[in-house]
Order: structure tokens, then C-alpha cells, then sequence
């Protein structure tokens, strides 16, 4: 690839300024015919490289090879006539020619994106079409799912397309319509809102706490299996900092990128894993371990404003700010509330999201895996 923009930046540092004669009319002629076959899918790509600085993170963002990226920005630059990257060990730097497409480019995608924001609206008293709602794993799975049964029961005809995954949605790019998040992202030109905040503690599970003990203090903890979480949004080092320890090594017992295999994992006595304060209050047989230990991570809700025209999105986000509300729910309170004293006060939500019988969280009851 590097020979390749090599190449093409001496083709373009060779073409001479001199007065257009018939051959260098054609050559032109053939580079301007090349560059109108560019599709604006090679252009995604660039962008995405510009972004990630490396062919290998664009390829796995985009779900291409490295191959297929590397193939099709020699196809840009083919058409382009020059070099739009240089290879560095720090990684990909934009070439000076690529630094001028770099803005037309940027714009090429934000009418694109405008284009089907306008396509997407919906109007009238019966919304339809698709809402496509990105949330992290676990929050995606066990809060906003529930609720989404009833949501879907009343709006039957609107499909909400849910992505549960760690790994942050980029609204300003389309990758979803909304989204729910532990970091706010740094777009200013999309609408961001504070929902509430998560509250995580250590937990055991029933069997585990009756067949090891529960620890009660720190030091003991070290001496038990730690199941960690370890995925996009989340802070990989709060566990050592926790636990007072410079590696966590011969401590974790199970690291995960998923927070429903943490969860399966605590609820089948691996260990002590950090899940949200109200897990026993929505039906989870486990025990808090009360060693001082508890973290928190807000949830932002961003969509592009453009939406705000469009009424099948904006009914999803006013849903969501219901269901994330800390005065009706008080496990997203700023303050923070002990599992077993949030059981009380969440008896109701219990009521209508608990999943308990069902295949989701005991895929295979009755059956002793030990």
C-alpha cells in the first residue's frame, strides 16, 4: 500500500503545468471520468481511516478485510490521480492532496446523513416505519427490553430496531437514530441528555456466598475469584484501584467482554462480579458483598436534532426519558441507594420486568453443570 501511494504522489508531483496539448487533454479527460466512477462508498471509507488513523481499525469498523479497505482506498486514489495517506508508526497521516478533499468530503457526508434523516421522518396519529436505538449490553437487555414489550404493544405498527452492544454507536454518522451511553460523545451538533446514573456493586450469588463465605473487607475480597468486565465504556483499571492491587492476576477468574455472561457467571457461583445496585430488587438471587466498594457511570441519550421533526423518534425518546426516570425509578438517582434497600422502593418494576421462569436467564434449569 505504501508503495502504492508512493506511486501515485510521484505520478502527480510528475504532471507538468506546461500548456495543455491533445495528450495531456486526454490524460485529463481520463482522470476526470475515472474520479466520476469513485462511488461515495470509497469516500466512506477514507473518512473512516481519517478517523481511526489505520486500515485494520477501519476494516473492523466497517466489517470489511484489511484487504478490502486497503483495495478500495488505492481505487480513491486512483481516481483521485494522487496519494491521500502516508504510513507512520504513530499510523496513517494524510497526505497535503488528501488534506484538500478532507473538508468537501466531510460535507458529502453530512448532506447524505441529512437526506435520510428527512427520509426517515414520519407523521400522523399511527407512527410506523423503524427506530433504530443503540444501548449498552446490559442496560439494553434487562431494562429497556422489558419495558419495550409494552411500548410494542401499544405502537404496532413502529418497529424499535434494538442494538445491545458495548462498543458506542456514532449518531452523528447514522450508525443509530438514538442512543444510550456511558460517555457523552463529543459531537456538538447532536442533542445530549443526562437520563440518570448507574449504580454497580459487588455481588455473589446465593450458593456461593453459603458455600465460600462473604467477605468483609477488602483484603478479604482479593482472596476470592473476581469475574471482570472488560469492554468499550468501561474503566478496565477500576478493578485494581477497587481492590488496592497493581494486576489483578491469580485475583479474576473469568474476564468477559458481555454483561449478561457476567451476570450468568455471579448468578452460578464463579465468583464476586460488579453488576447494577438494583439486580436483586428485579428478581436476582444474589448477595451484596459490603466491603465499601460501589462505582457509578452516568447514561446520556443523544440523537441528531433533526429528529425532532420526525414523531416516531421523538415518542422513542420521551420513552425513554419515562422509563430512565430517577423519581419513578430510583436506581438511576444521583445518590447512591443500597441493593437491599432498593428492593422496597422498586417492588412495583419488579412486578413488571422480572424474568424469572423464563429461558433467558436459566437457559437450562435443573441441569448441574459442576
Amino acid at each position: 500500500m505504501q508503495e502504492k501511494t508512493q506511486r501515485a504522489a510521484a505520478v502527480a508531483q510528475h504532471q507538468s503545468p506546461a500548456e495543455p496539448t491533445q495528450a495531456s487533454s486526454t490524460t485529463a479527460a481520463s482522470i476526470t471520468a475515472a474520479s466520476i466512477t469513485a462511488s461515495w462508498s470509497d469516500l466512506k471509507i477514507f473518512l473512516v481511516c481519517v478517523d481511526h488513523r489505520s486500515f485494520r481499525k477501519a476494516a473492523q469498523i466497517l466489517g470489511m478485510t484489511d484487504t478490502t479497505v486497503m483495495r478500495r482506498i488505492d481505487r480513491l486514489e486512483e481516481a483521485l490521480g494522487f496519494a491521500l495517506f502516508v504510513r507512520h508508526q504513530a499510523g496513517l497521516q494524510l497526505t497535503d492532496e488528501g488534506r484538500t478533499i478532507l473538508d468537501d468530503a466531510r460535507k458529502m457526508e453530512r448532506l447524505s446523513f441529512d437526506i435520510f434523516r428527512r427520509a426517515a421522518h414520519a407523521v400522523g396519529p399511527d407512527p410506523q416505519g423503524v427506530v433504530r436505538l443503540a444501548v449498552t449490553e446490559g442496560v439494553g437487555t434487562y431494562w429497556v427490553l422489558p419495558k419495550l414489550i409494552d411500548f410494542q404493544a401499544t405502537y404496532r405498527r413502529l418497529t424499535v430496531d434494538l442494538r445491545c452492544a458495548m462498543e458506542p454507536a456514532d449518531v452523528g454518522r447514522l450508525e443509530a437514530d438514538i442512543a444510550i451511553q456511558f460517555a457523552p460523545p463529543d459531537n456538538p451538533d447532536l442533542i445530549i441528555a443526562r437520563l440518570g446514573r448507574l449504580h454497580v456493586y459487588p455481588f455473589v450469588s446465593e450458593t456461593y456466598a453459603r458455600d465460600f463465605g462473604l467477605p468483609a473487607s477488602i483484603a478479604e475480597l482479593r482472596q476470592h475469584r473476581i469475574i471482570q468486565q472488560v469492554a468499550p465504556q468501561l474503566d478496565e483499571a477500576a478493578y485494581s484501584r477497587a481492590l488496592g492491587v497493581d494486576s489483578l492476576a491469580g485475583i479474576v477468574g473469568i474476564r468477559t467482554n458481555s454483561s449478561t455472561a457476567t451476570l450468568y457467571a455471579v448468578e452460578r457461583g464463579v465468583g464476586a462480579g460488579m453488576l447494577p445496585t438494583c439486580s436483586i430488587a428485579l428478581g436476582a438471587r444474589l448477595v451484596p458483598v459490603d466491603v465499601g466498594i460501589r462505582h457509578h457511570m452516568d447514561l446520556w441519550l443523544t440523537y441528531h436534532p433533526d429528529l425532532k421533526r420526525s414523531e416516531k423518534h421523538m415518542l422513542v425518546v420521551n420513552w425513554l426519558k419515562r422509563i430512565f426516570d430517577p423519581s419513578l425509578y430510583a436506581c438511576f438517582k444521583d445518590e447512591f441507594i443500597h441493593p437491599r434497600d432498593l428492593v422496597p422502593r422498586m417492588a412495583d418494576a419488579a412486578k413488571a420486568m422480572s424474568l424469572g421462569g423464563y429461558a433467558a436467564p436459566a437457559p437450562f434449569p435443573g441441569v448441574d453443570f459442576g
